[in-house]
């Protein structure tokens, strides 16, 4: 009998969704929530940030229904793109958009916001458990503390920030307490990796993530009333920012990449923070929004293009189902 090779993978629609394309949503999503909390604080039309909250919670559902096709057809798939780094990012954006969808919906329905919310930490429990599974399975240098590690363990944050504008302030301040200490940790092990190493360029704008703990954080703080907590979050995040664009040339020196969608939330989220708590934060939080107004639908623009030639997948190495 006749050896026969293997048949080539079928095409079929929405087999290789990159979940790199999810950051970028995640930073339209914070856009207009610091577009929103502009119109509690300064008084600006409401119809921008949710305009912008509209039109986001329909690419992402667009987004969320393309990589679930993916997901459908090979469920292993979701493995792979755990074991490498633009996959565990992108994976881990796309489970915390659910809670940004969350918040979005707070104003409007409170009881479908409150079922989203329970969604997210369902499905980001489950996320962190494979997480651990696939760190415990895999090669060493897969469990090297990097910025990333934000998103998947610290993001239950934005979850706390969401149970907070629905009342649930138990589960907001254990939840507050817990991501707090995480970040800390992470913080602390990526100090020391940073002054003993060189970042390659091409991971560079990674960094970007670790301003985006210090002010969620802050804005949790500043919902309790822990105006002094919230403070000293808003003061971190600045010394983070001032960092970052000290050195801006040498975080994109690699040029624009899917990673750039990294850069595009924590900007927005230190926005958020620094307009709610106003005083001597009030112009820093306006000049913020501007310049987030001005980069982040740009960057979401390049890297969605990418999606719809087809090139994102090949860039970041997404898995095929």
């Amino acid at each position: 009998m006749a050896f026969k090779p293997p048949a080539p993978t079928k095409p079929g629609l929405w087999r290789r969704t990159p979940p790199a394309l999810f950051p970028a949503i995640m930073g339209l999503f914070g856009l207009g929530l610091a577009w929103r909390r502009a119109t509690e604080v300064a008084g600006v039309p409401a119809g921008i940030g949710e305009a912008i909250l509209g039109a986001v919670t329909l690419l992402y559902l667009f987004a969320l229904l393309a990589y679930c096709g993916k997901m459908f057809r090979r469920p292993a798939v979701i493995v792979e793109e755990l074991r490498i780094l633009p996959g565990r990012a992108g994976v881990g954006a796309m489970v915390l958009c659910l809670y940004l969808l969350s918040l979005t919906f707070v104003p409007y329905a409170s009881e479908v916001a409150l079922g989203l919310l329970f969604a997210a930490f369902t499905v980001h429990g489950a996320l962190v458990l494979l997480l651990i599974y696939v760190f415990a399975t895999g090669p060493a240098e897969q469990r090297r503390v990097t910025p990333v590690w934000h998103l998947n363990f610290v993001g239950f944050i934005i979850g706390g920030l969401a149970a907070n504008a629905l009342e649930f302030y138990g589960t907001a301040f254990i939840i507050l307490g817990v991501t707090a200490l995480i970040a800390v940790a992470i913080w602390a092990i990526s100090a020391d990796q940073l002054v003993k190493e060189t970042v390659p360029a091409p991971l560079r704008p990674l960094l970007a993530i670790h301003v985006a703990p210090a002010a969620l954080l802050g804005l949790v703080a500043y919902g309790f009333e822990f105006h002094s907590v919230a403070h000293v979050f808003a003061a971190l995040a600045a010394i983070l920012v001032a960092s970052l664009a000290a050195r801006a040339v040498w975080v994109v020196a690699a040029g624009f990449s899917p990673l750039w969608g990294a850069l595009t939330f924590p900007a927005a989220a230190t926005a958020s923070l620094w307009l709610a708590l106003g005083g001597i934060w009030h112009w820093p939080g306006v000049g913020l929004l501007a310049l987030t107004t001005l980069a982040i639908p740009v960057i979401a623009f390049r890297i969605l293009r990418l999606w719809a030639g087809g090139q994102l997948a090949v860039k970041t190495n997404a898995a095929t189902a």
